[in-house]
């Protein structure tokens, strides 16, 4: 008796998620995630999480049994929103003063958390008008302890690809969030699909940040090095980062799911000012202070990465792309910023720019320079011409 009143209740919740706006909803038991768990208390353990303190033993414990955030557990929903869409065109050439860079696509417009509350929030405010009664409900939307990936493995949603993004029928340009509940809903079976000898997001990785099949090394992953980083990009991964200043989207680019991805539901909240977002022009962001940073990256995922991160990125973009335009306002940047990072950086991409100018500079700034980091970055960048460094 209780499976038929299952049946109904389930398609009934599921229609007010497609109602909502969602574009895949799964559902699954509040049954703790114990192999999951481990698996993710093993990469704690390697050091893979390495720089998210926040990523422990303890919290992947807590969130792993739905039971310890919502006493009285039965069901999990898991919500899918896909937010492709196509690269904004290229002008034929850049304006003259301007040099560009990259934003991953989930950056572009609004903060997808923002943008997903709003819409989860609806949803679970709905539920006790669908079902006639009240709904106890908590939910996230990639904001606290559940394990976002593992509840949309287990419902339906999607499977675990190599590149540890949850594929789905419409891609892996999604993200998720996940409703616990009180109702007792029926389960779906989890797909019955894996990326079978297929290893392209393998092989394309720019820093080899996937060393297994869904093992990734944090410490290696442009996404990481760019926004949670609060250290300095290691030199061996900086020519790799490419021209790419928050986040990286090379696995998801070359994955097969992707191939006939098609327009996003969210495309238009995640991809406000695209133009811009999308390929910023790195110099302005080198001379940016806190109060533009606020106003130009308002509402955006990008304020994640703080000015002074963004910055730092800048400086090994500008290196990267070696344009002799960027010379005068890192110039600037390596004589004046107060963040020794972004200094230090700066000087990289000088000496990666190179020529006589670039030495001359270097040679002052080290006259002047008090910390010992910088001044081993201006030395390295100085004998990446061939100069003889200078001694202290």
């Amino acid at each position: 008796m209780i499976g038929a009143r299952m049946k109904p209740l389930t398609a009934a919740v599921k229609a007010l998620a497609t109602e909502v706006g969602f574009d895949l909803v799964g559902v699954t038991t509040a049954e703790p995630f114990v192999e999951r768990s481990e698996t993710a208390i093993d990469r704690v353990h390697d050091g893979f999480m390495d720089g998210l303190p926040w990523y422990t033993k303890e919290r992947v414990e807590h969130g792993s049994d739905p039971a310890n955030l919502l006493p009285g557990a039965r069901s999990l929903i898991s919500l899918a929103l896909n937010y492709w869409g196509p690269d904004p065109p290229r002008d034929e050439g850049p304006p003259r003063n301007q040099i560009r860079g990259r934003i991953a696509r989930y950056a572009r417009g609004e903060d997808y958390h923002e943008v997903f509350a709003r819409m989860v929030a609806e949803f679970a405010d709905r539920l006790p008008h669908v079902v006639g009664r009240p709904v106890a409900t908590r939910w996230y939307t990639d904001t606290g302890p559940m394990q976002d990936r593992a509840i949309a493995d287990r419902a339906g949603v999607g499977w675990f690809g190599k590149n540890s993004n949850i594929l789905t029928s419409i891609g892996s340009w999604v993200v998720l969030a996940q409703v616990i509940t009180d109702l007792d809903l029926e389960p779906d079976a989890p797909l019955k699909k894996t990326c079978g000898d297929c290893a392209l997001c393998m092989d394309a990785c720019p820093t080899s940040a996937i060393i297994g099949p869904g093992v990734i090394d944090n410490r290696r992953c442009i996404s990481y090095l760019t926004i949670e980083n609060r250290d300095g990009i290691p030199v061996e991964l900086r020519e790799a980062i490419g021209e790419r200043v928050f986040g990286c989207d090379v696995c998801q680019d070359v994955c097969p799911v992707n191939r006939k991805a098609e327009l996003g539901s969210a495309y238009s909240a995640f991809s406000r000012d695209r133009g811009e977002r999308a390929g910023p022009d790195l110099m302005s962001i080198l001379e940016m202070d806190e109060e533009k940073f606020r106003k130009r990256f308002r509402g955006s995922p990008v304020k994640r990465a703080k000015l002074w991160g963004l910055k730092r990125n800048v400086c090994v973009a500008l290196g990267n792309i070696g344009d002799t335009r960027a010379v005068p306002v890192l110039t600037q940047t390596l004589k004046g910023h107060l963040h020794h990072l972004v200094r230090g950086h700066a000087a990289w991409a000088l000496g990666r720019i190179g020529g006589a100018d670039v030495v001359s500079i270097l040679e002052a700034a080290l006259v002047v320079e008090k910390d010992q980091s910088v001044s081993s970055e201006i030395r390295s960048a100085l004998a990446v011409q061939a100069f003889p460094t200078l001694e202290e």
